[in-house]
Order: structure tokens, then C-alpha cells, then sequence
């Protein structure tokens, strides 16, 4: 029998970013272009990425290409060319970052970039500094650098219109995303598996009680908000919640916790058991029917109907001063993990703001309590 290849990870459109800028900067600053950089990732490790090509062009800039690798990931950007333009500033300091063509611009709010910035999302605005730093040091300058960085991707626009860009008003072109750096390869069977394996791992240790996660961030969370669970204890679950409530109401475990960001929570709040938004798009009429139904004002239930993302339906209602209606969301929620889990286990939930908030917390009894 033949044995499965495994699969490969790549990296981030921002880990191109941040090569191809520090690839420009040495190109400039050390009159060579080289072929390759290393990049320092959020998560510590240092990665190699091939430069296809740096050059400098008039005086005071250069100008550096990265091909995206998304390894064996399905992704719209995979073999994207993502460039870097650099420029030395004559006046002030630190890293200025511009987005050039084929890099989207925000137009509606909710986003965790501002309205009227290009679509580079804050990590890899992060990358692209500490990239340029490091060649500044490399090259042996001193102080602070003073560095202009505009990032371009060829043929972005076309591109986006593959993603969800147009939709979230991101437009002219795709966004600069990641939070780790790297693409690890999305396989629905090796996901499942891996929930599925962490679940055996914690109950051959003698835990009864998991905490699911949709992610690093959330999961951080979940780790602070109940640090008597070993570290075992939490699994991240992206968007599969059917499978691992499913999984975790097979009678192993006493006790299931759930920690979601709002516009997660909103989705499982539906009773959608996978969450992908490729495959499950954000619906915030439902949202909005819930607060028609629970009284809500009609003038407020229309602003959230229109809301560009969950994140701007939830400064909506902050503005509004009816941040307590997240608990409709939050009562859903656990009525949903209850019909995946079944009646075995007490179920914790949590539904968190974008600042790591926690909006909604409850707990019901299990045994068909």
C-alpha cells in the first residue's frame, strides 16, 4: 500500500511581504541583490524565502520580488508575485508602509484595518517593520530606520475577485494576510483527525473535561480564563464545530467548554456545523430577526442587517449602548453545542469581543439537566 505524501506548508502573502521588503532594503543599502532572506515569524521560527528578483533603481530606492508559496494549501495567492518598493526618506524616521497596486484599500468599516488604508492587516504590518529593521542592522546602519515600503502584488486585483474582498469592501485588489507567517495545507480529513486525536490524547490522560477553540488567539483566551485545565485539555477546532462537539458528547467527557470570537459565535450560534465562510457566509439578518424578535428598535435591527462584517454589527450595537444583546447570540450558541454535544455533558461557553472581552459566559448542566 502505498504511503501518503505529507503535505507542505508555505507561507503567509505577509511573510512575501516582508521578504521582498527586506530583500529591497539590502539591495539598496548593500548594492547586491540577494537570492534569498531570512524572515523571522511571528511564532520565532526564521524562514528562507526565495527572492526572484531585487534591483535598485534610481537613487534612494530598490525594488524586490517574493512568488508566494502556499505549499500544498489550495490558496487564490499561491505563486502570487509580491513586490516591494523602498525608498529612503530624507526626514523623520521609523517605517511607513504603503499599499501599491493589487493591494486592496478598506472602504467599510469592521475590518481590522481602518477605513481608506490599504488591506495590509496588522501582523504583517508588524513583519514588514521588523524585516526592514533587521536589514537596517544587517547593513550596518544605526538609529532608526527611515524607510518608506510600498507593497504591490501583480495581477491583485484579478485575484480578489476570488476571495470575499469585494464583499467586505476591499477593493482593487487582495489583502496582506497572516498571523503566524506560514500556510500549513487545509485537508478537512487531517483536521478532523487531528481534533479527533487530541480528544483520545485527553481522555487516556484521565481528563474529563476539553475546551474547544477556533484558533491561536481564542485559545490564548480560553488558557486564561480557566488556567486549572493542563494545557492538554484545550484543542483547536477552526471551523469544524459539529464534528468536535460531536466528538466530545461520545461519553468520555463530563464537562465541554466552547471560547469563540463574536463572528464565530455567530455562525455556530446558527447551528451551522462546519463555519468556513467559504461554505457558511456570514448572515447577520439573522442576527438582526433575533433582535426584531426580542424588542429591539427597528432603526438599530436595520443598521446590523447592513453591517459589513460581524465585527462591525458588534460597534454597532457598542454604539448603540446594547451590548447586552450579544447574550441572544450567546443562549443560541449554547443551544447549538447542546444539540451536537447531546444531553451527556455540562457545557461552558464563552463568547469573546475583539479585544479579548469576554462578552457572554455561561455554563448549563449536563445529563439532560
Amino acid at each position: 500500500m502505498a504511503r501518503k505524501r505529507r503535505l507542505r506548508t508555505g507561507f503567509s502573502t505577509g511573510s512575501a511581504a516582508a521578504a521582498a521588503a527586506k530583500a529591497a532594503l539590502l539591495s539598496l543599502l548593500e548594492d547586491v541583490a540577494p537570492p534569498q532572506v531570512e524572515l523571522t515569524l511571528p511564532i520565532g521560527r526564521v524562514l528562507r524565502i526565495p527572492v526572484e528578483q531585487g534591483q535598485r533603481l534610481e537613487a534612494g530606492q530598490a525594488l524586490a520580488t517574493v512568488v508566494k508559496d502556499a505549499g500544498d494549501d489550495p490558496d487564490v495567492t499561491h505563486k502570487a508575485r509580491v513586490s516591494a518598493r523602498v525608498r529612503l526618506l530624507a526626514a523623520g524616521r521609523g517605517v511607513v508602509i504603503r499599499g501599491g497596486r493589487g493591494v486592496g484599500r478598506v472602504t467599510r468599516p469592521g475590518l481590522p484595518v481602518a477605513v481608506g488604508e490599504p488591506a495590509i492587516n496588522p501582523v504583517p504590518r508588524e513583519m514588514i517593520r521588523r524585516a526592514v529593521e533587521e536589514a537596517w542592522r544587517r547593513a550596518g546602519r544605526e538609529g532608526e530606520p527611515a524607510v518608506e515600503v510600498e507593497i504591490s502584488v501583480a495581477e491583485g486585483e484579478r485575484l480578489a475577485r476570488r476571495t470575499l474582498n469585494p464583499r467586505l469592501g476591499i477593493l482593487g485588489g487582495i489583502s496582506i494576510l497572516g498571523t503566524t507567517g506560514l500556510v500549513k495545507p487545509f485537508s478537512h480529513e487531517a483536521y478532523t483527525a487531528t481534533i479527533a486525536s487530541a480528544l483520545d490524547v485527553a481522555a487516556a490522560a484521565g481528563e474529563q473535561r476539553v475546551v474547544f477553540t477556533t484558533g491561536g488567539k481564542s485559545e490564548k483566551r480560553a488558557i486564561k480564563l480557566r488556567p486549572e485545565l493542563p494545557e492538554l485539555c484545550f484543542v483547536q477546532i477552526a471551523d469544524f464545530f459539529g464534528f468536535a462537539l460531536g466528538k466530545a458528547g461520545d461519553g468520555r467527557f463530563s464537562w465541554v467548554g466552547l471560547v469563540s470570537f463574536f463572528g464565530k459565535a455567530l455562525k455556530q450560534a446558527q447551528g451551522l456545523e462546519y463555519t468556513h465562510a467559504h461554505k457558511a457566509p456570514m448572515d447577520l439578518g439573522r442576527l438582526s430577526g433575533w433582535l426584531r424578535q426580542a424588542g429591539e428598535e427597528p432603526g438599530l435591527c436595520r443598521q446590523v442587517a447592513a453591517a459589513n462584517t460581524a465585527r462591525h454589527a458588534l460597534e454597532i450595537l457598542r454604539g448603540a449602548g446594547r451590548l447586552e444583546a450579544v447574550e441572544l447570540v450567546g443562549r443560541r450558541l449554547v443551544a447549538s453545542a447542546r444539540r451536537f454535544a447531546g444531553p451527556g455533558p455540562a457545557l461552558w461557553v464563552a463568547v469573546l469581543d475583539y479585544d479579548d472581552t469576554v462578552l457572554f459566559e455561561q455554563e448549563q448542566p449536563g445529563g439532560g439537566s
